[in-house]
């Protein structure tokens, strides 16, 4: 009997959607080839009559509740299969036949005692087929004392439900933020008994049969074409025509919640688009469903928002996540507010998707211009061999040799700020936290094998990092991704998410944007729709608000600490010079290398002295800057010592205020490497007598000469070799010259006697104007500036420098 299910023999298949009572049911059908909600029909069991339930300001008839209850947990939500008996006409309602797999439902609720069987209609015909069979069906449960049959003194007056007055139409006296101080956050159950749009439920609350209607928390459905009330209750749509949904709008008149829940005659109004398809989903899901409702706030019109909950097979979900993944909601920031940041988080995410998707209501959605731009199939391994902040690293891209420019790449990590470091040069301090987010990620990261994924591209302004329009000419792109240190690599505990598995077990490795998050070191930015992202941005959002509770670093309410550090690399070779000593206390100082200036020369930062200084290898040297192998001497250095804990040996100040010594990494004096890399080469007028482990540096130097390397690629033994060139012993060239300036013991300024360009500058020289006092404003020099001074006994101009200066017009001599 199951199986005949075609129109031809007048059987149908379809879903039970509803129950409206002991003896009626609601089935859809099971799909359509049209679009839009499956069409529907309601069918009342042939021969039957339930006990029926209240309507406005009545009573249960007696077992009312428990009929429908009856039928609703055997029926709600599954495929029968049914066929039309007869029509009455008159009342507009079909009755039929439902079968539940093989089994009758006429007969299983007549054989419980839930309702009485009609032996004749008023018209030939209108009888079940089964009659006979339900009639001694109901004599049975009759002497059994089934169901409304029961013989328990007092039990038909006490199954009549005793409902509050918001369930009998009169709400008034339901006072809603009371009811929510009771029940905020705590799972009630409940029965859906009216879906009035898709985000919008009219739900009886168990045991107690309060009757509320509930907004769901966080989300908006489309609205359902609305009545026009009476000319004597005027009811204004809960949402202006002026606003975009995400805010309820002002009521025209003072509204009851009576008059806002009564159900007007008039004529309707038009259904915004897709109205229709999410509410059929809403009730596919919910109606006459048992339902678990958490409240989370009350409107201004003391309406409930709250959450809703779904069983699906053995685990819950959640009615406004569905709505919005599958296009039929939107999410409305004034009531996820009331919600906790996970579930916010999650309506979010999912609304993006499905604008990305265009599903339903956002078929037609136009995203906002963007500043980002994804990068697709750009990830790479490498070593992190400089951390320039909390939020920015350059890594060596393994792919490419160290010597080449594009083996460096930097990369901000995606969807995260840090506090910025300043910028010396334009006097700006490091803001609070700054150091330490920028420490943080140095000694987890500076020489570790990390991997990359590139994520997305934006172009920002290079003042302050704002949003530029894409033609700006003065904007610059930065490339944003996620770092993960790779599988095994050492993470303290208080590193590792929480909610995460332990350090290392990760699938891709410890998320470094998720440690400097949870550290409290950065904050999760709030994107615009359709602005790239990280692939990681819900666990980001979820580190940052174990950090705010936590109360760590940025979040903290203490005082962020202060660090002053003295910059000798500004400051006079005077001033360097007197923290020599402080240096000379401890034979080797322990140093962090804030910078590679040169291949030999570095600024390094001692923490113990607070100070930051220039230092370079003693009687050792690299090329200078674009001589060749200048850059694989910088690049070396960079991936061998940038920003690595160091020890030092300070041996003297020069004149420049650069300090002179040895370094040493791991216990390895780095001069060895560059020597032995044939990028540098000893200059033995230093005094090998004060250089440590000259023995070793000299070795490393014949070494690289043996096996030509870079520097010494043409060297042949005997000759001399000047940047990578041999250069053949010349006859010695006499020259006559004027001594100009002597800088020290073995250095001086020369010109050529003679020499044709050094006659045309005296010439023009001798061509200008003295005669006009000099304008002050113009003239402003600083101690220790290179000017052009006239002396009077010669009549000659000369270099000099200022040793000081007041504010008095100079008087030539």
């Amino acid at each position: 009997m199951a199986s005949a299910a075609s129109g031809a023999t007048g059987w149908y298949r379809g879903r039970v959607k509803a129950v409206p009572s002991g003896d009626c049911l609601v089935i859809v059908a099971i799909s359509s080839t049209k679009p839009g909600p499956l069409p529907e029909k309601t069918i009342t069991l042939s021969s039957l009559i339930a006990p029926r339930l209240a309507r406005r300001g009545g009573v249960d008839e007696p077992f009312a509740w428990e009929s429908r209850e009856f039928l609703r947990k055997l029926c709600i939500g599954k495929e029968v299969t049914f066929r039309v008996d007869y029509n009455v006409p008159s009342i507009s309602r079909d009755f039929g036949t439902v079968f539940l797999g093989d089994k009758n439902v006429a007969m299983l609720v007549v054989s419980q005692g839930w309702v009485k069987v009609r032996e004749q209609g008023q018209q030939k015909g209108e009888a079940s087929p089964y009659l006979a069979e339900l009639l001694r069906l109901e004599e049975q449960a009759k002497q059994e004392g089934l169901g409304r049959w029961s013989k328990v003194p007092g039990a038909a007056e006490a199954s009549i439900r005793n409902l509050p007055p918001s369930a009998l139409g009169d709400p008034s006296n339901f006072d809603a933020m009371t009811f929510l101080n009771a029940n905020k956050g705590l799972p009630m159950e409940a029965v859906v008994e009216q879906v009035r749009d898709g985000s919008t439920l009219r739900i009886y609350l168990l045991p107690e049969f309060q009757f509320v209607q509930v907004f769901v928390a966080g989300i908006q459905a489309p609205q359902m074409g609305r009545r026009a009330a009476p000319e004597s209750v005027v009811e204004p749509e809960l949402v202006s025509d002026d606003t975009n949904g995400d805010v309820p709008g002002e009521p025209q008149a003072p509204l009851t919640s009576a008059q806002r829940l009564a159900v007007s005659t008039s004529a309707e109004t038009a259904a915004d688009p897709f109205a229709h398809d999410a509410k059929f989903f809403t009730e596919m899901r919910v109606l006459n469903r048992d339902v678990r409702l958490v409240l989370e706030g009350v409107d201004k019109f003391s309406n409930l928002i709250g959450s809703v909950y779904y069983p699906d097979g053995e685990s819950a979900k959640d009615l406004a996540l569905e709505l919005v993944e599958n296009g039929y909601a939107k999410y409305v920031e004034w009531s996820a507010n009331m919600m906790e940041e996970e579930a916010k988080r999650k309506l979010k995410t999912a609304e993006l998707q499905a604008k990305k998707d265009r599903l339903r209501m956002w078929t037609n959605y136009v995203p906002p211009p963007s500043n980002s731009k994804a990068i697709h199939n750009q990830n790479f391994s490498g070593k992190v061999v400089e951390v320039v902040s909390g939020d920015c690293i350059v890594v060596a891209d393994d792919s490419i040799p160290y010597g080449s420019p594009l083996a460096e790449r930097r990369v901000n990590l995606s969807s995260i700020r840090c506090p910025k470091m300043g910028n010396p040069r334009r006097d700006e301090k490091p803001a609070p936290y700054a150091r330490e987010a920028k420490e943080f990620l140095r000694t987890r990261l500076i020489g570790r094998q990390v991997n990359v994924q590139m994520e997305y591209s934006r172009k920002v302004s290079p003042t302050d990092g704002s949003v530029v329009p894409s033609a700006a000419s003065d904007s610059r792109v930065m490339d944003f991704g996620s770092v993960f240190l790779l599988s095994g690599a050492k993470v303290d505990n208080d590193d590792a998410p929480s909610s995460a598995p332990p350090a290392g077990s990760q699938q891709n490795g410890v998320n470094v944007a998720e440690l400097i998050v949870g550290r409290g070191f950065g904050t999760v930015i709030r994107h615009r729709d359709f602005e790239e992202r990280s692939n990681y941005y819900d666990a980001l959002l979820a580190a940052e608000s174990r950090a705010i509770s936590g109360r760590k670093g940025t979040h903290s309410a203490k005082d962020p600490p202060v660090m002053h550090i003295t910059d000798l690399t500004t400051a006079s070779a005077k001033k360097a010079r007197d923290f020599l000593p402080f240096l000379h206390r401890s034979r080797r100082v322990p140093a962090v290398v804030e910078y590679v200036l040169s291949g030999h020369r570095f600024k390094l930062l001692i923490p113990k002295e607070t100070c930051s200084i220039a230092f370079s290898f003693s009687g050792v040297r690299c090329p200078g800057r674009a001589e060749p192998y200048s850059d694989e001497a910088i690049a070396l250095m960079r991936r061998k010592i940038m920003q690595r804990d160091v020890e030092i040996e300070v041996e003297t100040v020069d004149r420049t205020g650069t300090f002179l010594g040895s370094l040493w990494e791991s216990r390895t004096n780095v001069a060895i490497t560059l020597l032995e890399a044939g990028l540098a080469k000893l200059q033995t007028s230093f005094g090998s007598d004060r250089i440590p482990d000259f023995h070793l540096l000299d070795q490393a130097e014949q070494s690289a000469k043996r096996q030509k390397l870079k520097i010494w690629e043409n060297f042949v033994e005997g000759e001399e070799v000047s940047n990578g060139a041999a250069v053949e012993n010349k006859q010695q060239e006499v020259l006559k010259v004027i001594v100009t300036e002597v800088l020290g013991g073995g250095k001086f300024y020369v010109q050529t006697v003679g020499d044709q360009k050094i006659a045309s500058i005296q010439q023009q020289l001798a061509s200008l104007n003295l005669k006009d006092a000099p304008v002050l404003g113009a003239f402003n020099p600083k101690k220790g500036d290179i000017v052009l001074c006239y002396f009077h006994a010669d009549k000659s101009w000369y270099r000099a420098m200022v040793s000081s200066y007041t504010r008095f017009p100079p008087i030539l001599i």
